[in-house]
């Protein structure tokens, strides 16, 4: 196995927001979107046979 890719940071971005409806009905709103680091990983991996691990890093 060689390496293909390592880079550190977040894959996704998620928000959260409170909506109110038409009737006054509070719903929660969820929305993901992709960073860079997302389709630069998308890149260096395309076609070929990959074995992903992911490490949470801490944050300070």
């Amino acid at each position: 196995m060689r390496k293909v890719f390592e880079k550190e940071g977040i894959f996704i971005e998620y928000t959260e927001n409170v909506v109110k409806t038409a009737r006054n009905d509070e719903i929660i709103h969820r929305s993901e979107s992709p960073t860079r680091l997302w389709w630069e990983l998308k890149e260096a991996i395309k076609g070929k046979r990959v074995k992903i691990i992911v490490y949470e890093v801490d944050e300070e």
